[in-house]
């Protein structure tokens, strides 16, 4: 089994942009039962990717840990954290729904 768990980000506020810590990731929509087809993005030598999916625009960030992802414009004490396995053995990390400035 591998040591290297590639996150999985959904955007349950529904923001525009989504600055993450993650040059590989998956972009999995919203939550169940409003999520879309796990699609896997790589940034390569680019800074921002949007899912062909649901058009989350994400901006990768140099201060942020990887797998952790913030929403552009959102005060820090309404950011999501990381809310565990999605599926088996992958983490998520979930922007909190309502939490629009």
């Amino acid at each position: 089994m591998s040591d290297h768990v590639v996150p999985h980000f959904h955007n349950d506020a529904g923001v525009s942009v989504i600055e993450i810590g993650s040059q590989e990731f998956m972009c999995v929509g919203a939550n169940p039962p409003f999520d879309h087809p796990h699609v896997f993005l790589d940034l390569g030598n680019d800074n921002e990717i949007i899912c062909p999916y649901c058009s989350t625009l994400y901006r990768f960030a140099t201060d942020l840990a990887a797998g952790d992802a913030r929403a552009a414009g959102m005060r820090a004490e309404r950011q999501g954290r990381l809310t565990g396995p999605w599926p088996s053995r992958a983490r998520s990390s979930s922007l909190v729904p309502g939490s629009e400035d």
